[in-house]
């Protein structure tokens, strides 16, 4: 989402920031797969509902052939040093990417002391609550409400988002969680099962790409058993050298499970969901984006877009970020992008090429 806002909103010029912002709030309060509704949301802004398909096909269909053929050459050698090593230098490029688009965009997203508190108090929901994202842009939305339009209609937005969140707290004490299932009552390894199970991740699982692929690891590794361990470890990090979504994982798990044909059904189900709430939505969304109410509704969600962005950035860093060399280059990649106009594709491959001679330095005599 990073590099989209820095090459299709930043250089191109498809949406505004604003619009870029409305197009962030609505994604992350939506199940499914958040880059690739992102994807479509500027497609659709660019030409409508043909571009919004034709966006997110060209967003998700290059990267699943990419990691297809990754895949098909681990299978064939497994994981090599030189994959090892271009992930390494990719992780902190592709951070230092996502710390200039939070920024350029908190700068347009925050402009009020109120602003301010709504970032701040969703960072806070994020980092200590078991609040959902969607809840914390819902109740940041009825903030919005009652600061930017009317404290009647906001207090009655809140007092209702209050009173679902407590339903739901008790519906989930009384509802099994999803895998809760005894491991005996997996299903096997066909198209069917696999698809059945995509689509209900793609469906129902909210808070974007990282957690569907923490709910695809538990059932598949945990509870069907389809993957060891090391194997959906290793689909990771396959997944993070594809251009495109991290869910592009779920085509790995089906090329694990039934091979080329695993792989393309594994992938449409998983993504379909998003294609059908998207282009079923941004028509309405269209129509009342403009109205008094949804504005204020949106410049409440907007900071907290922003702050929920760098609370998941906070919980990257670790993994992004090994050593002291990684954070050399993270640091000189903020630098470069907020300094001069480079295309993102250059650095990340500048990125890639560097983690790559460092493994083979790290790997020679005397290397450290």
């Amino acid at each position: 989402m990073g590099i989209m806002q820095a090459e299709l909103q930043e250089k191109r010029g498809w949406v505004s920031k604003e619009r870029f912002v409305e197009g962030l709030s609505l994604v992350n309060m939506l199940p499914g797969a958040t880059a690739a509704q992102l994807s479509i949301f500027l497609g659709y802004a660019r030409g409508g509902g043909w571009g919004g398909l034709l966006a997110g096909l060209c967003f998700i269909v290059p990267g699943f052939l990419v990691l297809l053929a990754l895949t098909v050459g681990y299978a064939a050698f497994g994981a090599t040093p030189m994959l090892r090593g271009a992930l390494y230098g990719l992780g902190p490029v592709v951070l230092g990417i996502y710390v200039v688009a939070i920024y350029r965009l908190g700068k347009v997203a925050i402009s009020t002391r109120s602003q301010i508190v709504i970032a701040v108090a969703a960072a806070m929901a994020a980092l200590t609550t078991p609040l959902g994202v969607a809840w914390i842009l819902l109740l940041a939305g009825g903030a919005g409400l009652w600061l930017f339009h009317s404290r009647r209609w906001g207090t009655a937005a809140l007092a209702g988002l209050a009173v679902g969140l407590a339903v739901v707290h008790v519906v989930s004490r009384w509802t099994p969680a999803p895998g809760a299932a005894e491991a005996g009552d997996a299903p096997g390894a066909g198209l069917v099962q696999l698809a059945t199970f995509l689509l209900e991740v793609g469906a129902l699982t909210f808070g974007g790409g990282l957690t569907m692929i923490a709910f695809i690891q538990e059932r598949v590794v945990g509870q069907f058993q389809w993957l060891t361990p090391q194997e959906f470890i290793d689909g990771l990090a396959l997944g993070q050298l594809t251009p495109g979504p991290v869910l592009l994982v779920a085509a790995y798990v089906g090329y694990k499970v039934a091979g080329i044909g695993g792989a393309a059904v594994g992938g449409a189900a998983a993504f379909l969901p998003s294609f059908v709430m998207m282009l079923a939505l941004l028509p309405v969304f269209d129509r009342v984006r403009t109205l008094v109410w949804t504005r204020a509704a949106l410049r409440g969600i907007a900071p907290a877009v922003i702050g929920v962005l760098a609370v998941s950035l906070v919980r990257l860093l670790p993994h992004a970020l090994p050593d002291l060399t990684a954070v050399a280059t993270l640091v000189v990649t903020v630098v470069v992008l907020a300094v001069w106009r480079v295309a993102t594709l250059k650095i990340m491959l500048l990125g890639a090429g560097l983690g790559i001679v460092r493994s083979r330095l790290v790997t020679l005599p005397g290397g450290s």
